[in-house]
């Protein structure tokens, strides 16, 4: 990762536009039809890890989101990993950084080792030279989206989704996609959100 000038980058002009906006964050809602990744967790595959995969994969080829804003900086990444809340042994949550990589069964097995990890020390795990998405799956809640807090410190894209429906043959989940403005507009986001759609329905193991 390296700091980059943000008027020579294809973020100029939206950095001129929010980069000092008091809540400079957008947030998307979308349902997205997750029907394949139940089929493959049938298999023993974990659904959280299966959308995990798919959310960094889709994000991966979306050249805004290795560009992140933080503070006066722009920050240009060559990487992409995803951060999952764990519950630890003893009740409380902790953060986990996991990095992305193109093998969905060795990105399935850092899954699996990291947040083991994570769950065992108590301790978050973090990666400083990836540009992080942020993740939160609140499994046992119907929701219909929400809209995360701002915090002026972390302007990481993040994703928060409930539990899915059931319709018919589909099962469907609603999410919402956080993001900052300077990083990316609403047509790159949606982008994301319809490669994510592709990954989700395309994904073999």
């Amino acid at each position: 990762m390296k700091i980059v000038d943000p008027m020579k980058t294809n973020r100029a002009a939206s950095w001129k536009l929010y980069s000092r906006a008091p809540m400079p964050m957008v947030t998307i809602f979308k349902t997205l039809d997750i029907s394949h990744l139940l089929e493959l967790k049938k298999d023993g595959y974990k659904l959280n890890m299966l959308l995990c995969y798919c959310i960094a994969a889709a994000a991966e080829n979306i050249k805004e989101f290795k560009l992140l804003p933080q503070g006066e900086n722009m920050i240009a990444y060559d990487k992409i990993g995803i951060n999952v809340i764990v519950k630890n042994k003893h009740g409380s949550i902790n953060a986990c950084d996991i990095p992305f990589c193109n093998d969905v069964k060795e990105f399935q097995k850092q899954y699996l080792s990291l947040t083991h990890q994570v769950y065992e020390t108590c301790s978050d795990h973090e990666i400083d030279d990836h540009m992080i998405i942020g993740t939160s799956s609140l499994i046992h809640y119907d929701i219909d989206g929400a809209v995360n807090m701002y915090s002026g410190i972390f302007n990481n894209p993040f994703i928060i989704w409930g539990k899915y429906q059931r319709k018919d043959n589909t099962a469907n989940l609603k999410l919402s996609f956080q993001f900052h403005h300077v990083q990316m507009d609403g047509m790159e986001a949606c982008e994301f959100l319809e490669e994510l759609q592709r990954r989700i329905s395309q994904l073999t193991m």
